[in-house]
């Protein structure tokens, strides 16, 4: 049988090289295709998944008349780590009475367990000084020697002071505990002008990190909290600072003495020593906290407009961190009454 096959005509060198381009240009649109089809799929999917997930709890309320999200409420990428809640939380056995406002923190469950005026404009009196303290954290040399000024020691005749006078020499360190243990006025103005170049300065840098910490009801004018219209904040922003500066050893150490001795030299070199014994009653033994709380750390704060006030971070008796907070109460007795009915809600059956 006779073959019909024929030899293939061979393609000269410009029909080759055309079919090559195409050859190319076919298998680039190819995976182009494949690309865009891929990308499409995950945004189908990601569309997919967002419809059939939950709806994240999303957190509004009011904040001195304005309605606002859980993400105003605090910084952002913290709030996970946060107890969040709004408007009043009654809780059986708390009652507050006329303008106190309350709150009770659970921080390892990170639950709201109490609120009363949660978010209402309060004045803090010497509780301000957590601030003061958490500003000198970051930037004070606690082995500086501060040489008093006129200006450090020219406040209200009432005003709370450890008695430095102008060219006594102390130490940061002891002007630290001067703040925190005996809430000494006359020790924020020293610290604040010394870190902050001023007064002024310093308080610019306490409305920073209160705007860092979310504090978005909050604004300071002074080192101290005596009584100023303008220096505010609320029950929530104090849970903020008071939870930020637990975070620092050396604050809930001093906060927990009952009592400090500071040394220091007067202005004619004489060394001089004060006993100061903490504003905390819990610490001095004038009031006791409920059977198996122990007090972490925290601060007073006293003045006609704020009335008496405390905000403590506690630990029950199975070592469960717990923040509390009361504002505006009458008195002493009345402002600790309030504070064993909080702490009594701790300790879990």
């Amino acid at each position: 049988m006779k073959c019909t096959n024929k030899p293939k005509k061979r393609l000269s060198k410009k029909a080759q090289r055309k079919r090559k381009i195409k050859r190319t240009l076919f298998l680039g649109m190819f995976f182009v295709i494949l690309l865009l089809a891929g990308v499409l799929g995950i945004f189908m999917l990601k569309g997919k998944q967002a419809v059939d997930a939950p709806m994240a709890f999303r957190l509004t309320t009011e904040v001195f008349g304005q309605t606002i999200g859980e993400d105003s409420l605090v910084a952002k990428g913290v709030a996970a780590d946060l107890c969040v809640g709004a408007g009043d939380t009654p809780l059986e056995g708390i009652e507050t009475q006329g303008e106190e406002r309350a709150a009770l923190f659970d921080i390892q469950d990170k639950k709201l367990l109490f609120s009363k005026s949660l978010y209402e404009k309060s004045y803090p009196a010497s509780i301000t000084k957590i601030m003061t303290a958490l500003v000198a954290l970051g930037k004070a040399n606690m082995d500086e020697i501060v040489t008093v000024q006129a200006q450090d020691v020219q406040l209200e005749a009432d005003s709370q002071v450890c008695g430095l006078a102008e060219g006594d020499q102390i130490s940061m360190d002891q002007l630290f505990h001067a703040l925190l243990v005996y809430s000494a006025n006359d020790a924020a103005m020293a610290i604040a002008r010394t870190v902050g170049g001023s007064v002024e300065g310093f308080v610019d840098m306490m409305n920073e990190e209160a705007q860092r910490l979310g504090m978005t009801g909050t604004h300071f004018v002074n080192p101290h909290g005596l009584h100023d219209e303008e220096h505010y904040t609320t029950v929530y922003d104090i849970y903020l600072m008071l939870n930020e500066a637990m975070k620092h050893q050396e604050f809930t150490d001093i906060t927990q003495l009952s009592n400090y001795t500071i040394n220091y030299k007067s202005a004619d070199g004489t060394q001089m020593q004060k006993w100061l014994d903490a504003t905390d009653q819990y610490l001095t033994g004038e009031s006791s906290a409920p059977k198996g709380v122990t007090i972490l750390g925290g601060k007073t704060g006293t003045t006609a407009k704020a009335g008496n006030c405390l905000a403590l971070m506690v630990q029950n008796n199975y070592g469960e961190p717990y923040v509390s907070i009361v504002l505006n109460a009458e008195n002493k007795p009345v402002l600790y009454e309030r504070m064993n009915q909080l702490l009594e809600k701790v300790n879990r059956s």
